[in-house]
């Protein structure tokens, strides 16, 4: 059988997820399969940089952390319909999904993260957490939060060229930026319009960006919570 994003076949993700959490605390920078779109992540200031610089990407779009409920319950402002609907879009709807909100700039969790890093992967006083995007993003956000080192990143891609849903798809200069890539095959939600995952502002219920699965993200949270995403 085939190894997918969702299915990873022959691969042992917690160890994958130990694995590439060790070469980004040696400062190194990971390639990695998510179901919505392949991505690359660091944790140092150099690692950071050279993901922006292979990217092409501006530094006024910052980096998303890679995360959990648990991290999000730390880090995050959120009300009580908030904290609410970020565990029924996990555990009832299983859908993948980016958290922009406030955050705690004062949390343990964050006091050895590299200012740089911190800088370039929020904006303002709010924070973008990716959340339920896998078995090796949900095995690395896990461990990640155990260890109490977070990691940010983006689309394993060069900016406005669409999301990349296989290895073969990346760009050389960007594979080339990586110590470690893991392949997992094709992402479970590969799409033509280049998507990756939803974001949407927890402050408000406006979509900082309409994603994959969308449609399923927006019409679950009409009919469990009554909200109507602002597009």
């Amino acid at each position: 059988m085939e190894a997918t994003t969702d299915n990873p076949v022959g691969h042992d993700v917690d160890a994958e997820a130990a694995e590439v959490l060790d070469v980004l605390a040696a400062g190194g920078v990971a390639i990695i399969p998510l179901n919505v779109a392949y991505a690359i992540l660091g944790q140092t200031e150099a690692a950071l940089r050279r993901i922006f610089e292979v990217k092409q990407r501006s530094f006024d779009k910052p980096s998303g952390f890679f995360g959990n409920a648990d991290a999000s319950a730390d880090l995050h402002v959120l009300t009580d319909e908030g904290e609410a609907v970020r565990k029924a879009l996990i555990e009832d709807a299983d859908l993948p999904f980016s958290i922009v909100a406030d955050y705690r700039p004062d949390h343990p969790l964050l006091s050895n993260v590299d200012p740089f890093v911190l800088q370039t992967s929020t904006k303002g006083t709010t924070m973008d957490m990716l959340m339920n995007a896998g078995p090796l993003h949900n095995a690395l956000a896990a461990l990640s939060y155990k260890r109490g080192t977070p990691a940010f990143g983006s689309s394993a891609n060069q900016s406005l060229t669409g999301s990349k849903y296989s290895v073969a798809d990346i760009e050389p200069a960007v594979i080339d930026a990586a110590n470690i890539v893991i392949d997992h095959g094709t992402c479970r939600d590969a799409n033509a319009d280049g998507l990756s995952s939803t974001i949407i502002d927890f402050r408000d219920w406006s979509v900082v960006r309409a994603g994959c699965r969308f449609d399923e993200i927006s019409a679950f949270m009409e009919s469990r919570f009554g909200i109507s995403l602002r597009v």
